[in-house]
């Protein structure tokens, strides 16, 4: 007794524990109304249909029990039955409250988890936009036919399960008789079975009446298009009168059952069920397959094209794509002044060489400073001023929390000592230095650089996973440098204080951690911080939303801020083609980053805003969320369900709106439905010869999507570079380019969200981006040069394949990085360049469009950076070393040359690699050196080569200020 009494009070302490800790959650970051409403909800809800099932349940078992007949007929049937009557006799009341309680609850636990359904149908507001079929509001197929549907099923399996137990019921009193002679039913039971049947049936009706609104947001193949949603010609003509036909029918055979009452024979209402399943047969499904067959398939295109008219309007309208500007362009540049060319194509973008996609391990390497800090996978893009106030295309991570790489992993340290980041790494997008690494414009540790001073702990990441406890008696590492650990205590108010007991004791049970309950470390103060990442915070915050995969840190008024871009959705926009997130969004960077990929990525939609923009402080873990479609329907009925959670446009302060862009996963659902939906005449859809795909990403081999690119271009007809998110197309199993989409990413300008596509002639063919990157590795001079870059134990990683419309023409850019040496990161080293045919490979950027246009440019411009050596740099260890790599790529050569000489070409590889590192270690020393002078933005070493890198500052010490400009190497 002893044991099952603590066991029963376990389990609840484990319940309670949820409970409480979900509610101290969402107190801390002031979102407590979320987790009241909901959670109010779903108990109205578990309680009303439970106790609807319930009692629908039990009055019919009661009602079958009270009608059952006094004596039972004398057979061996009934005598077999009144064992069990005899059995169950004493517990009958238990048992009929046992039934209704099982049934109540599983009833209510699936009605709560329909939560959503009711606050979007009791807090609907109209869209103001008639569907072309039925001229009703989208917002009833939005908001109120969810929940109709809902009852619906909910009627039927109160009246099949009341129905069932009835039967059983009659059954086991004597009320229906399979084998005893005479009458198979009472008349009590005869009636009472024929209620509960004609109420399945007039439920029926109901249902054939909701599917003729159905058809106009049910889904099925079309050749067309892939998940067709909306009515097409055999439904309007079919489909729509044959379920006006059939709801007539189930009316009268559901009023047939219920005259049973007073005929008390089952003749006539058998009949008429029977007519309505002939009819459903023959009305619902033979009839709709002989127009089809004989009507639309002759003359499909006349007959579907009105239908096919109205789901593209629809579709555009639900997708933000109705006002995408389609513009033909030429695909060959006019223009034969190849010097002019050369100029515009320094003011056609701001090519951005820097591959945020490949450039993590270099960041990890020059800036990670500590084991225990790391950075993501995928490093973003943003805006940020440069010293003359023009903004810079910047590539930018925060150095995280990294547990791995803790000296020695145990509680205390993983938990109390070790909680959090320290400060921004940013690199300028659009150069290298001698030596192909990043120019650094924030850099070392602490973080200094352009961005000014701001918070620079990082106790919110992209990283961060795990639970911290922080602000009690144990301090935490900050960071460490020359004079040893420096320490910190947190002083935010975010996550839940651990003062009170029952607190301890919850957590402890709720993270299975018996540590949280006795713990000396925790103390006065003490606060648990979890629930990290920003996706997971505003995805807990606002579970109605549906959260981009890419998050992306911004130093905004002196703190990090996460952005998170969110969106609404529905499944019910009238004729507008369904997708699936997980199945749109998916491109080559999701196949390797499962983190990148978007929330809720299974969800079918048809309908899609990028309604709220979202922020999480990295410091504080405050989460606010911001209005930013303020025409969005959904996002005004769930601001009505959720009151004082979503703060108005307005309040984005004006810092804030510098960092926001356009979000990647909106722009992949959009150009994927661009395909197909790029077309406006139904006609030229249903024929397929317009059809597009997205290509592959050519700079790998994945077979997934290409991922489109943040960059600073200029699109034909704009006057200056805006901010862009882009992406090309290809004819449907072709490679060549059909188009080239690109939408202006940057917040706050008015034409933020213009999406413009430049549609190429058919007639002629314009080399797409798998065409490029086989030109590219096919040239013979390339492919030389990249075989000499993969000497030794080197490996060759392309960079993003960037597109650039330029004066009629396409420019393709592509960056080449080299790994090389036993730390394994990438080093920029070529850049590749095509245009109209002609391709350069080069050391810069500069250097490859000259080559392209056969010319230089007249406009000034700053010193080049890139890979190339020259031949004055005045440090002796790097001049030395530079000597040696170049006798050794001589020798290299000659061994080539001779044979070839297999053996004296590897010898010389790896004297030349050695002698390359040597120069790299010396040159990037003098650099660093040469930094904190004022000459060089800066960049990390990793702390094991201190001891090296002091002796080499000591050789270099005189020289550093010349090597640190950044024309050095």
């Amino acid at each position: 007794m002893t044991l099952g009494v603590l066991a029963v009070l376990g389990m609840a302490f484990t319940m309670f524990a949820g409970f409480w800790t979900d509610w101290l959650w969402y107190r801390s970051v002031h979102y407590s109304s979320v987790f009241t409403t909901t959670l109010t909800t779903k108990i109205g809800l578990f309680f009303v249909f439970g106790l609807l099932m319930a009692v629908a349940v039990g009055l019919n078992i009661w009602l079958a029990h009270r009608l059952r007949p006094p004596l039972s007929a004398m057979s061996m049937e009934q005598q077999s039955l009144d064992r069990y009557r005899m059995a169950i006799a004493p517990y009958k009341k238990w048992l009929l409250l046992a039934i209704t309680a099982l049934v109540g609850l599983i009833a209510g636990a699936s009605a709560s988890s329909q939560w959503r359904i009711w606050l979007m149908w009791v807090n609907g507001v109209p869209f103001h936009e008639k569907d072309p079929q039925f001229h009703l509001d989208v917002a009833f197929y939005a908001f109120d036919l969810p929940w109709y549907r809902f009852l619906l099923g909910f009627g039927f399996a109160a009246a099949i399960l009341s129905l069932i137990a009835a039967a059983l019921t009659h059954y086991l009193y004597g009320g229906l008789r399979v084998t005893s002679p005479g009458a198979r039913a009472t008349a009590a039971a005869t009636g009472h079975l024929s209620v509960l049947l004609g109420i399945f049936v007039a439920l029926k009706a109901v249902a054939y009446w909701l599917d003729r609104y159905g058809l106009a947001v049910k889904s099925s193949d079309f050749k067309a298009t892939d998940n067709w949603t909306g009515l097409r010609y055999v439904d309007a003509n079919a489909y729509l009168p044959a379920k006006t036909i059939l709801f007539c029918i189930a009316v009268i055979c559901a009023l047939l059952f219920f005259a049973t009452l007073w005929r008390r024979t089952w003749q006539l209402p058998v009949i008429g069920f029977g007519l309505m399943v002939l009819s459903a047969i023959l009305i619902g499904g033979l009839y709709p397959a002989i127009v089809q067959k004989f009507q639309v398939q002759p003359n499909e295109q006349a007959k579907e094209a009105p239908y096919v008219q109205k789901n593209l309007k629809a579709t555009r309208e639900a997708y933000g794509i109705d006002d995408t500007e389609v513009s033909e362009y030429a695909g060959k540049s006019a223009t034969t002044d190849k010097a002019k060319l050369r100029d515009e194509a320094n003011d056609a973008a701001s090519i951005r060489i820097l591959d945020p996609n490949i450039v993590s391990p270099t960041f990890q390497v020059l800036q990670q400073m500590k084991n225990y800090y790391g950075f993501p996978t995928n490093l973003d893009v943003d805006r940020y001023p440069t010293k003359d106030g023009k903004e810079q295309d910047t590539v930018l991570g925060l150095r995280e929390l990294n547990l791995d790489g803790i000296p020695k992993n145990n509680w205390i340290n993983d938990h109390f000592r070790y909680t959090h980041g320290f400060g921004v790494v940013a690199a300028k997008g659009t150069e290298a230095n001698a030596n192909g690494e990043p120019v650094f414009t924030e850099y070392d540790l602490p973080s200094q650089g352009d961005l000014g001073t701001y918070e620079q702990r990082v106790y919110y990441g992209e990283k961060t996973t795990t639970y911290s406890i922080v602000g009690g008696p144990q301090k935490e590492i900050d960071y460490s440098d020359d004079d040893g650990e420096k320490t910190t205590s947190y002083r935010g108010n975010s996550g839940v204080n651990l003062d009170n007991p029952i607190n301890r004791a919850a957590y402890a049970v709720a993270f299975n951690e018996p540590q949280i309950l006795y713990s000396g470390a925790i103390g006065k103060g003490s606060r648990i911080l979890y629930n990290r990442t920003p996706k997971e915070r505003v995805e807990a915050v606002a579970p109605w939303l549906t959260i981009d995969g890419d998050a992306y840190p911004a130093v905004v008024k002196g703190r990090i801020q996460w952005i998170v871009d969110a969106y609404t959705t529905t499944n019910g926009y009238p004729y507008s083609s369904r997708t699936t997130l997980g199945d749109t969004t998916a491109d080559s960077l999701t196949a390797t980053n499962n983190s990148r990929a978007v929330v809720a990525q299974q969800n079918q939609v048809n309908y899609i805003r990028n309604s709220v923009k979202a922020t999480v402080d990295a410091y504080t873990g405050d989460v606010k969320l911001y209005q930013w479609d303020t025409k969005d329907p959904v996002l005004k009925t769930w601001m009505k369900a959720f009151p004082d959670t979503v703060q108005p446009k307005s309040a984005i302060s004006g810092d804030l709106m510098d960092h926001l862009r356009y979000p990647q996963d909106l722009f992949k659902v959009q150009r994927e439905l661009l395909t197909r939906y790029h077309v406006t005449d139904a006609e030229t859809f249903l024929t397929g010869s317009e059809v597009w795909q997205v290509p592959d990403d050519p700079t790998n081999k994945s077979g997934n999507a290409v991922p489109p690119y943040y960059l600073s271009m200029k699109m034909p007809g704009q006057d200056r570079q805006a901010f862009s998110l882009s992406t090309t197309f290809t004819p449907n199993g072709r490679y060549n380019l059909s188009a080239f989409m690109s939408v202006d990413a940057e917040a706050g300008t008015s034409d933020y969200g213009k999406i413009r596509i430049l549609k190429l002639p058919t007639r002629t063919t314009v080399d797409g981006p798998k065409q490029v990157q086989s030109q590219f590795n096919s040239e013979q001079d390339i492919a030389a040069a990249i075989k000499l870059l993969k000497g030794g134990d080197s490996e060759v990683e392309y960079g993003n394949l960037l597109t650039v419309p330029l004066d009629g023409g396409l420019l393709y850019v592509e960056p080449v990085y080299v790994r090389g040496g036993g730390l394994k990161y990438p080093l920029l080293r070529k850049v590749l360049v095509t245009y109209e045919g002609r391709t350069a490979f080069e050391n810069t950027l500069g250097e490859a469009l000259d080559k392209v246009f056969g010319t230089k440019s007249s406009a000034p411009k700053p010193p080049e950076t890139g890979t190339t050596v020259p031949p004055g740099t005045s440090d002796p260890t790097v001049k030395q070393a530079l000597e040696d790599a170049q006798k050794a790529f001589d020798a290299g050569q000659q061994a080539l040359k001779d044979g070839p000489d297999w053996d004296a070409y590897a010898k010389a590889q790896k004297d030349l690699q050695d002698a390359l590192k040597r120069a790299e270690e010396a040159q990037a020393k003098a650099d660093r050196t040469g930094g904190k002078n004022g000459d060089k933005a800066g960049s990390g070493e990793q702390d094991g080569d201190k001891a090296g890198e002091k002796n080499n500052e000591k050789n270099n010490e005189k020289n550093s200020e010349q090597s640190g400009d950044k024309n050095g190497s």
